[in-house]
């Protein structure tokens, strides 16, 4: 197995050989580490294989590169599956552009349970949020493995609401393991790792969050799932593009409804409305579909909301005021300027207070919102 893995690792570094060619590859030998014996001949008799490309192949000797990543995984204690191994997700394995290789910590066995991907923006309204919290802690009722890839907003609140709730998740990196982003999520990659979940990645130790791992990172939320979630996306980003891999992968697609007035939940809402999702309201709506039995017995979707912190704090009249008036959604400073009266300068005042209070949170373009 590690002849293999190195093989597999090397032929990535090379260019122009991708997972297709490299599984095209293995095919041709009966071990492995051959690959790099065959002659230039041999590689081109491969489709797929051309000239240039066998030449990249047969010049490859980097062999000291590849054994600081090898030993950079087991310094970090975690593991490599290959597309190969027993251990690999079996659904994963479906997925045509399936990684050739992941890297693992914590739990393999989680990667094989029953599991839905729970997606969604990183500037979330807090509509969205409830709706992430309400309907992760409904889905880990049901005994399903929660899947995300551990960003801001609502892949925080998904993988945070099932540990809290005794369930497992997976997250899955956009950059190597050593590499935790955001990294206010290492604590909570910890309590993944230690609550039976995992955190994953295709990339190797020491590859940074760039922009362009993302999209591909979201094959893999959605390859390990039996159906997506999106709880709240604007009409491009991250969730749809997972929502349209999940598709294409032949899994189940749903979505929030929003507000027109909320630009984040538009994306969902495009989703219902092409006939891409189905619309959720409650979690019924998710386990029917899927192929799983269930425990029928699910709870309410209706709870009491918790109570907000600015409701337990002496504020003045005009904070008060202000608070009460941000419980019906997110406003910008000059809707609150208008409803009150006051000038900005003299709103931001109040607002500032009720931030640093651990109230209010300002939010791009000068938007408040309650936390």
């Amino acid at each position: 197995m590690n002849d293999e893995i190195r093989t597999i690792i090397a032929l990535s570094t090379v260019n122009k050989v991708g997972a297709q060619r490299i599984r095209l590859l293995l095919q041709q030998v009966d071990k492995p580490y051959e690959v790099f014996k065959l002659g230039k001949n041999d590689l081109c008799r491969i489709p797929g294989i051309g000239p240039q490309v066998a030449s990249y192949i047969r010049k490859f000797n980097d062999w000291k590169s590849i054994d600081k990543i090898l030993e950079k995984t087991r310094k970090l204690g975690a593991r490599i599956i290959t597309y190969r191994s027993v251990d690999y997700p079996d659904r994963l394995r479906e997925v045509f552009d399936a990684p050739l290789v992941l890297w693992v910590k914590g739990s393999t066995d989680v990667l094989n349970t029953e599991s839905i991907a729970v997606v969604g923006t990183r500037n979330p309204t807090q509509y969205g949020r409830q709706m992430a919290q309400f309907l992760t802690k409904r889905l880990v009722e049901q005994k399903l493995t929660i899947v995300s890839g551990l960003a801001y907003g609502i892949d925080t609140e998904a993988h945070k609401t099932c540990v809290n709730d005794g369930g497992r998740t997976i997250a899955v990196l956009g950059s190597g393991l050593d590499v935790i982003y955001p990294s206010v999520n290492r604590g909570l990659v910890k309590e993944i790792i230690n609550t039976g979940g995992a955190v994953i990645s295709e990339f190797p130790p020491g590859t940074q969050p760039d922009a362009g791992n993302f999209p591909v990172r979201n094959r893999i939320v959605s390859g390990l799932s039996l159906g997506t979630v999106v709880i709240e996306s604007g009409k491009e980003g991250g969730s749809i593009i997972t929502a349209k891999l999940a598709l294409d992968q032949n899994r189940e697609v749903f979505a929030v409804p929003h507000n027109n007035t909320n630009l984040n939940g538009l994306g969902g809402n495009f989703l219902i409305k092409k006939g891409m999702a189905k619309l959720v309201q409650d979690v019924d709506d998710i386990v029917e579909e899927l192929p799983v039995d269930f425990d029928n017995s699910i709870p309410e979707i209706i709870e009491k909301p918790a109570q907000r912190k600015w409701a337990t704090l002496e504020l003045n009249d005009h904070q008060q005021s202000l608070c009460e008036f941000l419980e019906t959604g997110e406003k910008h400073i000059d809707e609150l300027s208008d409803k009150f009266q006051v000038s900005t300068q003299n709103l931001l005042v109040d607002l500032l207070e009720l931030e640093m209070n651990g109230c209010v949170e300002q939010m791009a373009g000068k938007i408040f919102r309650l936390l």
